[in-house]
């Protein structure tokens, strides 16, 4: 990176706790964002254009069309090229902020790479859609040593707490165990309200450059906020001495000792989704939260639909085998959307 022409940021350095040290400061920081759908790519928007130095973005999804109303900076040329969220991000704001460092990593963040996407950031930014990616971000960062912020967005409430090992609770002292498949909301089933993403992602990117600056207060709870209740309160987070993660020092989701696996089926063109532990699903408390998409058909052995050209099936153990693909992180990215993991 050559000569920055700090002008770009002007009205930024201003601010009196900015001030130019501030914004040196952002342009020296390395940061990773983990999935760049609805929440990451508002917050790698915004800390783009605010000038930090170099961020990594991280996501196994493509553009598709109904990402559009609430991830804003992708378009519909990227949902006809099939382009890859993290390329689509990173080409987007290119054009943003030439200065600074963009690099769009292609891959599904997991126990086996996990450390070493991340290992020399300063801090994790979550953008991801499932609680497995979350629990694996809370293991690498207490042993890492890394801070990171937490950023969920459904229906019409979101949430945000920035985690700091050593320093107070982390994620598992507020959700000890992973929720069984089927048992938490997702996007496909409840819905989502596009300004819902955007107020909450830009408070967590809010979060991060205080944290990478080092000014203002930070905050050492959970938010929430629902826009239909017109509320926003912030929840303490107390840690818990027998907190399996910060507490115990178990790594249980890095050591992928628990989690969700995807295996290609050989000759099949289908991959078969596996979640450890064991597990019994609701299918038909599922299929009807599931009332949008087409040929879903349920009984006590199995549930089955089609969507976007793929047939999914799942079984009572949370097992579930995609068709029409071959592909373990497409296979996952359906799972997560519309079971939850």
């Amino acid at each position: 990176m050559g000569e920055v022409d700090l002008s770009r940021y002007q009205r930024q350095m201003i601010f009196r706790e900015m001030g130019e040290e501030g914004q040196k400061k952002l342009l020296a920081a390395r940061v990773a964002i983990v999935g760049t759908g609805a929440t990451g790519s508002t917050i790698a928007n915004w800390l783009v254009r605010a000038g930090v130095g170099y961020v990594r973005l991280i996501d196994r999804d493509f553009v598709e069309l109904h990402n559009l109303h609430r991830q804003g900076i992708y378009d519909e040329e990227d949902v006809r090229r099939g382009t890859p969220k993290a390329v689509a991000a990173a080409e987007h704001l290119r054009r943003v902020n030439s200065d600074i460092t963009i690099e769009p990593v292609v891959a599904d963040f997991n126990p086996e790479n996990a450390e070493e996407l991340v290992h020399d950031v300063d801090l994790i930014m979550d953008g991801s859609d499932n609680f497995f990616t979350r629990y694996l971000i809370n293991d690498v960062s207490l042993k890492l040593g890394k801070p990171w912020i937490y950023t969920g967005a459904i229906a019409a409430y979101g949430s945000s707490a920035t985690f700091i090992p050593g320093d107070g609770p982390c994620y598992r002292c507020i959700f000890a165990e992973m929720p069984p498949p089927g048992a938490g909301e997702t996007c496909e089933t409840v819905g989502v309200i596009g300004p819902v993403v955007g107020v909450i992602a830009s408070y967590s990117a809010g979060e991060a450059m205080k944290l990478l600056v080092g000014m203002g207060k930070r905050n050492k709870g959970l938010v929430y906020f629902d826009l239909m209740e017109n509320t926003w309160d912030v929840f303490d987070i107390p840690k818990r001495p027998d907190c399996p993660a910060c507490g115990l020092g178990r790594y249980d989701f890095l050591n992928a000792e628990v989690g969700t696996w995807a295996t290609s089926l050989c000759g099949r063109n289908a991959v078969q989704i596996v979640v450890s532990g064991r597990h019994r699903l609701d299918l038909e408390g599922l299929a009807n939260r599931l009332q949008g998409v087409r040929d879903l058909h349920v009984n006590q052995y199995l549930m089955r639909f089609r969507v976007n050209g793929y047939e999914v099936s799942i079984f009572p153990d949370g097992r579930a085998i995609i068709k029409g693909t071959s592909d373990p992180d497409v296979a996952k990215s359906l799972y997560a959307r519309y079971v939850g993991i």
